[in-house]
């Protein structure tokens, strides 16, 4: 199903409310920036609460595992005191990748939207689609491309200014 078909299926009241929580994985995303890390962020909603933040740590704590989402999904699984995400929905600026995908749908998360896709490593729907693979006991629906633009340049401009840097 191309981009355009999924975002032409939601109301105007959902896709203001996916943007309204895509703008605060955004804020996430802009904390990894401050901290000179790749501006990924992501959060978990439930019940219109955010139950878990997370933004890109990987460079800071050198820990390959920190990305936005492991992150946001150890904070809620905290805070609910459960390792089973069910009716949570995970939002997040970049595509996930085959650790981060495997880990939503390890904890039961039924719904993911992201932002912009990642051709270099996207795993719900680029490279392959781990979210809603048929063969695993559990699928998580994916929306995609909410605030796309916005997202994806944040990306940019953080490459950008890198190799601007690494010119001098």
């Amino acid at each position: 199903m191309s981009l355009n078909s999924i975002n032409n299926e939601l109301s105007s009241e959902e896709l203001a409310v996916h943007e309204y929580w895509m703008k605060k994985a955004i804020e996430e995303a802009r904390k990894a920036e401050a901290l000179g890390e790749v501006p990924i962020g992501a959060v978990v909603v439930r019940d219109g609460e955010i139950i878990g933040r997370g933004y890109n740590l990987r460079e800071t704590t050198m820990d390959s595992t920190a990305h936005a989402e492991m992150v946001a999904i150890r904070e809620a699984s905290a805070l609910l005191g459960s390792w089973r995400l069910l009716d949570c929905c995970l939002y997040v600026t970049l595509e996930p990748c085959p650790m981060c995908a495997g880990a939503m749908v390890q904890s039961r998360v039924p719904l993911t939207v992201f932002g912009t896709p990642d051709p270099k490593a996207g795993c719900a729907g680029t490279l392959m689609n781990l979210l809603e693979e048929p063969r695993f006991n559990h699928r998580t629906e994916v929306i995609q491309g909410i605030l796309q633009q916005e997202c994806a340049e944040l990306l940019t401009t953080f490459f950008r200014q890198l190799r601007k840097k690494s010119s001098k």
